[in-house]
């Protein structure tokens, strides 16, 4: 069964060394055309319309928040947000502590201050945000009807540590932990992943094409799901070991060009 679409994580996977996209991942994405190239991501859309403009595919549909986000253009096909009572549980935790926390809804980014936190994430991915505080914020987008795609906690690693364990207890019917890094807890809807994100794609867009003619490319625990459920998983050379349990082939690490090794080695 020939594959006929790819999806593919960001940080970590696709881009190099600098943080990038190198011209070899940019032209082997552009010589495989028109098999879709999804970019399927934490981030928000903001954060990976400009990696769709190197590829030169901006009418393709993208994926972000692991799932709880999915464009084509600027029409949502689907939207999955935060309870606003939970974000306040969340919120209200944090008070007492230094863990920073960045609020996320669509292409709207929201910091209580442009501290290190901020700075860093803005380094990462070359949106910048707003400051507001997370209470204004919450206010707003209870009058609003809105929610959060995506909350990020950063801080002191024994405060995530705790923080990460008390949501754990309390809230883990309503949102899905994922710890990115020792100082990072990324939190979602319970219901999202990047595995049904991939379902809805198929159904809304692609109803011609079916899971098991997708590949994928990922590198960490939010990629575990969408790996094993695609017809070929494939983990980059730096993944962690339960991306690589599950995978079904390793090409070479991001800052070697793993992902444009495998579409070059898989469409000759």
């Amino acid at each position: 069964m020939p594959y006929q679409l790819i999806c593919s994580d960001i940080d970590g996977t696709l881009l190099n060394k600098d943080r990038v996209l190198s011209q070899s991942t940019i032209n082997e994405v552009q010589r495989i055309s028109p098999i879709p190239f999804i970019l399927i991501s934490s981030r928000m859309p903001k954060a990976m319309r400009h990696l769709q403009e190197n590829f030169g595919n901006t009418s393709t549909p993208l994926i972000a928040y692991n799932g709880g986000l999915i464009l084509k253009g600027h029409t949502v096909l689907d939207s999955t947000f935060i309870d606003n009572a939970i974000l306040s549980i969340i919120i209200t935790k944090c008070i007492q502590t230094s863990i920073h926390l960045s609020l996320y809804h669509a292409d709207e980014w929201y910091v209580p201050a442009m501290d290190y936190w901020a700075k860093r994430e803005l380094n990462n991915t070359k949106v910048s945000p707003t400051v507001k505080s997370n209470a204004s914020v919450l206010n707003t987008w209870i009058k609003e009807k809105k929610g959060a795609h995506k909350v990020m906690c950063m801080g002191d690693e024994h405060e995530i540590d705790m923080l990460y364990k008390s949501l754990e207890q309390e809230c883990s019917d309503h949102i899905m932990l994922y710890r990115s890094k020792p100082t990072y807890i990324e939190i979602s809807h319970k219901s999202i992943s990047k595995k049904t994100a991939i379902e809805v794609l198929l159904k809304t867009c692609y109803p011609h094409i079916a899971l098991e003619q997708v590949i994928a490319f990922g590198d960490n625990y939010n990629d575990v799901d969408m790996l094993k459920s695609v017809g070929l998983g494939i983990a980059v050379a730096n993944a962690n070991e339960a991306v690589m349990q599950v995978a079904k082939k390793v090409t070479d690490t991001n800052k070697n060009d793993g992902v444009a090794k495998a579409i070059q080695e898989l469409f000759k």
